[in-house]
């Protein structure tokens, strides 16, 4: 096997844990790192030959984009302290604590390496942590802490590291160069994220086509991400900015095919490079195979030690932070999404999985220093990452269902219902005062006016059938059934008439484009 058809069973397997995973109640990231330990210990599947330095910009801007569209500024902005104690001083906290224990118990340890170990395993992975929580029906505030924390944690780390390994090749650490390099990092990485979101935004209005439009959106992370690099910002930072600015700037209510189109196109692209992602992280077991060789006892309590320490670390930061945030928040109007209980805040704990972030850092470590001499301990640092990643990412990913089921926490239903009858209503209104305005200008018959009237209360209805009174509530429910029969005798209509376009297709002189165009026709028609 070769490494194409290797990334191709990556591929195909990405696509298949998800219904596997949906079927078992597994997260379809832990399926894949599964799949990628399976396929390492089988002698023909080759080491993945992908230069370390290329991990992080191939696979984090699509991953991290992908997930902020899901999300919004102002959610960002009503948690940022929770977001903050967990993203930036529990990222500070796990490094100190991992890299006092590391340059305590592996010997020759310097304490610059020790520091870069810290900051690599320090962060918990933004997407197996949405992708677990999404599936598995939890609250959202506690989803929205999760999706902050994961997103933001990893600009703080990716810092943290890279003056880490800094100071280990050249030997020399000031801790006021590596305060200012954080501070410009982040300084420059948001100039450049406002700038680039800004210049694609203009440029998405200049291209129009959906097409060419969601196609633009698959290179400006990647763009984001490389040029802030360049300047010496934090890509992932830069990648961050972008996406808010753009979800919070570009988007057209009245731009339906972009976004229906955009939501499928960006679903796949997260599917494919989230399990390809997880895949390499279990395919990493060849080089921890390797470099354990004849000291797995030695190595393997080394691991066990970290990986102690960063889930304890967790625990003990979680429980007074939760406890600090509660008591600011009963002092302040703010809407803050906070863990409520004691189990809500267990299971925060327990979702603290790393992933792709912390594989791509331990594999780019240099194997040199300036001086010509062999990285420190370079093995035993990436073998340690991989156990902790393996240990927190299987381990807890395969029992926070358990965990989540046994401690009854779930998603607040009714509030959900709540504020979508709220929209519902606000729908409605919208639509009532536009059917105002077009009659203060134009003269619709008595007739057309009051089907347009049952059309506008109709739209909340169908949004949330509640809204509506019991009799509204049987009307629209015997529309719903006859429109359900239309549609379904429509549907097989335009089904016979595509089978008979398709058939064309193979006729002799048949012109294939015009077929197609035909066929797309149809096709829009269907989805009406």
């Amino acid at each position: 096997m070769d490494q194409l058809a290797l990334l191709f069973v990556l591929l195909v397997g990405a696509v298949v844990s998800v219904p596997v995973g949906d079927r078992f109640g597994l997260p379809a990231p832990v399926l894949m790192t599964l799949l990628g330990m399976i396929l390492a210990l089988l002698e023909f599947v080759p080491n993945v030959d992908v230069p370390p330095d290329l991990i992080l910009p191939l696979l984090l801007p699509p991953l991290l984009y992908a997930a902020v569209r899901r999300t919004s500024w102002r959610q960002f902005a009503a948690n940022v302290r929770p977001i903050f104690l967990l993203a930036v001083a529990l990222v500070f906290v796990t490094t100190l604590c991992v890299a006092v224990v590391a340059h305590a118990i592996v010997p020759g340890l310097p304490l610059a390496a020790a520091v870069a170990l810290g900051a690599l395993v320090a962060p918990p992975d933004p997407v197996a942590a949405t992708a677990v929580a999404g599936q598995l029906g939890l609250p959202r505030r506690l989803v929205s802490i999760l999706e902050g924390e994961g997103l933001f944690n990893d600009v703080t780390a990716i810092v943290l590291y890279h003056v880490a390994i800094a100071a280990a090749v050249s030997g020399s650490f000031h801790v006021g160069e590596a305060a200012f390099e954080l501070v410009l990092s982040a300084v420059v990485a948001v100039v450049m994220g406002v700038a680039l979101g800004w210049c694609a935004n203009r440029l998405m209005d200049l291209l129009g086509d959906a097409t060419l439009q969601i196609g633009l959106t698959l290179l400006v992370p990647y763009a984001s991400y490389v040029l802030a690099e360049e300047l010496h910002g934090s890509g992932v930072l830069a990648v961050l900015t972008t996406a808010l600015f753009l979800a919070e700037y570009s988007t057209d209510a009245d731009d339906v095919a972009t976004r229906l189109a955009g939501h499928t196109f960006w679903d796949i692209v997260d599917t494919l490079v989230t399990g390809v992602a997880f895949g390499l992280i279990g395919l990493e077991l060849h080089n921890a195979i390797r470099t354990a060789s004849g000291r797995w006892g030695e190595m393997l309590g080394w691991a066990a030690a970290i990986v102690g320490v960063v889930v304890f670390v967790r625990l003990a930061w979680l429980l007074p932070a939760t406890w600090l945030t509660k008591r600011l928040h009963a002092k302040r109007d703010v809407d803050e999404e906070i863990p409520t209980s004691w189990r809500e805040t267990v299971v925060m704990w327990w979702s603290g999985m790393r992933g792709v972030a912390s594989v791509a850092l331990a594999l780019a470590i240099p194997l040199t220093t300036d001086d010509g001499s062999a990285f420190p301990d370079r093995d035993e640092i990436v073998f340690i990452a991989f156990g902790v990643i393996m240990a927190t990412l299987v381990l807890q990913g395969l029992t926070l269902p358990w965990l989540v089921r046994r401690l009854g926490v779930e998603a607040d239903t009714e509030r959900e219902k709540e504020f979508e009858r709220s929209l519902a209503v606000r729908a409605a209104k919208a639509a009532k005062r536009r059917l105002k305005e077009i009659e203060a200008v134009e003269e619709l018959p008595d007739e057309l006016s009051e089907q347009m009237l049952r059309r506008a209360l109709d739209i909340g209805v169908r949004i949330s059938p509640d809204m509506g009174d019991e009799e509204r509530r049987e009307a629209h429910e015997k529309r719903v059934q006859r429109l359900k029969r239309v549609r379904r005798i429509q549907g097989e209509m335009l089904s016979a008439a595509r089978h008979e376009v398709l058939a064309a297709r193979s006729e002799p002189g048949a012109d294939p484009e015009v077929v197609d165009r035909v066929l797309r026709h149809l096709d829009v028609r269907s989805l009406r």
